[in-house]
């Protein structure tokens, strides 16, 4: 479904500056409490935890991952709507986002 121009705001500068370090930072936030999960991970194991609780907290952090994945996705297509000098030029990125999706996702 198409949008109209009318109904969208325009995005300058600072406002893209501002959502890509507000996702920066939930990103970065994501991953340290991966990092603290896979630490709890490698405890779970060395202390002999049965493996059903591992395989729990695996899937666990694994979904997190994703989410950290899905955001900052959610960064680049925003920048490939904000930052575009021309509507052409804007396809392209939004068309490079869905690559990378289709690769790594």
């Amino acid at each position: 479904m198409a949008v109209s121009p009318a109904k969208t705001a325009p995005v300058d500068g600072s406002t893209a500056a501002t959502y890509r370090s507000e996702h920066q930072r939930d990103v970065i936030n994501r991953l340290k409490r991966i990092e603290g999960q896979v630490r709890g991970l490698i405890d779970m194991v060395e202390t002999g935890r049965p493996c059903e609780d591992v395989a729990q907290q695996m899937s666990a952090a694994r979904k997190a991952m994703d989410k950290a994945f899905y955001r900052m996705m959610a960064c680049s297509v925003m920048e490939a709507v904000s930052g575009g000098e021309s509507e052409a030029e804007t396809f392209r990125e939004v068309e490079r986002s869905a690559r990378i999706l289709e690769k790594y996702a």
